[in-house]
């Protein structure tokens, strides 16, 4: 078979991967649409019960690379396999928890299993399809995500209010059931890597190339997310009818699925080349944004498009960190595929918060330019990087 192709077993592959990020990414979530159900079963303020959120999204970008490092010569299909297996028993006992601690030690418990699982799930995807596929590969695997917060958060959300929160981690547990089912049969048995040490392994994160890469995702995520988190009284503030805002806030997932599609073209070739000018144009979008919200219809065509590139960086700065870390330390692939996810939780807190603070000292719509700044550094970054490529490729 010639090597630009995909056999059956690949599309398996990369669909049973894509299935594996669908139902990690709704556990995560999820969480969100059924705080207030938690907070009122449990006797706890709206705010105790938001430290689930931050307290998942914080293990999870410490856990992650500490575990992918300790643990990177392990097989990774049976590795694989008990974390899915682990993931399902954390999700059982959340449906039978009755205290907030409880649950608290749970959610910690299972971000660290899916920031792993996502890791391990980018270096089969990138390691098993042919190289001219990977970024086709990587692009469905992050699909994943994004259909769990177009599908499996609505439908979480939706269990919830027929019959209480807990019946929402039955949803999961049952998901992680045929996730575990379909990765027993599809994934291959992949060759371990040598054992390294944890030195080893972070030395990784001692070279310039691989902080700014990192960086890049940080970036581009804050930038979406500095306008993103408040996106509804954005909306509100344009007058949109409150019965459309779930519609709206619906159709912005559905649009990011398109974008997802085109990560995957973007990576095919020139990757970091091309995200130069994709950043560019996402700061040209957001900034756009700060006059467009006076008109409902031009309003809503602006967000679209936020939406459409929101997440064009995931599939090119996931390889491109790999790629990297090839380069530098062989040793650390595992380290570098852990780095993207990280870097996306990065930039979601950052973007967070740096769009709080000029939302409670301003205009609600600076948000809006800040986030066009943040992306303009993204595009800075990017520059650089790709020149530093280039002069990398030039015979001495």
């Amino acid at each position: 078979m010639h090597a630009t192709e995909l056999s059956k077993r690949h599309w398996l592959l990369i669909l049973t991967l894509t299935l594996l990020t669908f139902v990690l990414g709704t556990s995560e979530f999820v969480i969100i649409g059924i705080l207030t159900d938690i907070s009122s079963s449990l006797h706890i303020t709206n705010a105790k019960a938001g430290t689930l959120v931050s307290a998942f999204a914080i293990t999870f970008a410490i856990a992650t690379p500490l575990v992918m490092s300790a643990t990177s010569h392990f097989p990774k299909r049976k590795w694989m396999l008990f974390l899915i297996g682990s993931f399902i028993t954390l999700n059982a006992l959340c449906v039978i928890s009755t205290s907030y601690i409880m649950l608290l030690a749970l959610r910690m418990m299972t971000a660290i299993v899916t920031g792993v699982l996502i890791s391990l799930a980018m270096i089969v995807a990138s390691e098993t399809i042919p190289i001219a596929k990977r970024g086709l590969a990587i692009s469905f695997v992050f699909g994943g995500f994004t259909l769990a917060n177009v599908i499996g958060v609505p439908i979480g959300t939706v269990i919830a209010d027929w019959y209480d929160w807990n019946a929402t981690f039955l949803l999961t547990t049952f998901l992680g059931g045929i996730a575990f089912l379909a990765s027993f049969f599809i994934l291959p048995t992949m060759h371990s890597t040598f054992r390294s040490s944890m030195r080893e392994q972070f030395s990784l994160l001692t070279h310039p190339r691989i902080l700014m890469a990192f960086f890049i995702p940080s970036l581009g995520f804050g930038a979406t997310y500095a306008v993103y988190t408040y996106l509804v009284p954005i909306l509100k503030g344009m007058e949109a009818p409150s019965s459309s805002i779930s519609l709206i806030l619906f159709g912005y997932g559905f649009i990011s699925i398109f974008s997802n599609i085109l990560a995957g073209k973007i990576a095919s070739h020139n990757a970091i080349g091309r995200l130069r000018f994709v950043f560019l144009v996402q700061a040209i979008v957001l900034i756009s944004l700060y006059w467009t919200t006076d008109n409902l219809i031009f309003g809503l065509v602006n967000i679209s498009l936020m939406s459409l590139m929101a997440i064009l960086l995931t599939t090119s700065t996931q390889l491109y960190l790999i790629d990297l870390a090839v380069i530098y330390q062989p040793k650390a692939t595992g380290l570098a595929a852990s780095l993207m996810p990280v870097a996306s939780n990065v930039g979601i807190a950052f973007g967070s918060a740096l769009g709080g603070i000029v939302y409670h000292q301003g205009n609600l719509m600076s948000v809006t330019l800040v986030g066009g700044l943040v992306a303009i550094f993204a595009s800075l970054l990017t520059f650089l990087s790709h020149r530093l490529d280039q002069k990398q490729k030039k015979p001495a």
